[in-house]
């Protein structure tokens, strides 16, 4: 009987054991997902940048270029959703499709033209400007981690800006603002 019971109770640390030593290599693998999280500001205000993102290129058709940002939304509710881009036409994006952002089951597509033009921009250099679009509005019900998805042309990866200066070329996605509605 002493020696059953020795064996169940060896056979309880060994497993014991292998749980424990599994657990802290989960805590690892959570702690390098946290890092490639983005977090809401303290104003509620969401900052997407495409050089940030997990990036997808198709040169077949590039209008299914898709850029990727996991969010931790902290302050739900309805938000203004805004793209800057870099042009060097300050009256045409030249964007050929629509943008597509989408959250979950929400979606927003639309013809991104401009509403602001902000000059000497840090984000970008001369002979470009920051072009900044509205593209509507959405609703944000819960708190969480959420994927955010842009599909556009004008995502250029960085590292796969082409080295010719053709017209398409002249414009380009910067970033994603998602700003607390008033």
């Amino acid at each position: 009987m002493g020696r059953k019971f020795i064996v169940l109770m060896m056979l309880i640390g060994v497993i014991y054991f292998n749980s424990c030593k599994n657990s802290n290599g989960n805590k690892e693998v959570k702690t390098q997902v946290v890092q490639n999280k983005i977090l809401q500001q303290k104003d509620g205000t969401i900052s997407l940048k495409v050089d940030k993102a997990d990036c997808y290129q198709d040169k077949e058709n590039p209008a299914t270029n898709t850029a990727e940002w996991n969010v931790v939304v902290s302050k739900s509710g309805r938000f203004n959703v805004w793209l800057s881009s870099s042009t060097k036409d300050t009256t045409d994006l030249k964007y050929n499709n629509s943008v597509m952002l989408s959250i979950l089951d929400n979606r927003i597509e639309a013809h991104p033209s401009i509403n602001k033009i902000i000059h000497n921009s840090s984000e970008v250099n001369y002979p470009y400007f920051r072009a900044d679009s509205f593209i509507g509005s959405m609703y944000i019900q819960d708190t969480g981690l959420y994927n955010v998805q842009i599909i556009s042309e004008k995502i250029i990866p960085r590292g796969m800006q082409k080295s010719d200066s053709r017209n398409d070329d002249n414009s380009k996605l910067l970033s994603v603002f998602l700003t607390p509605a008033q």
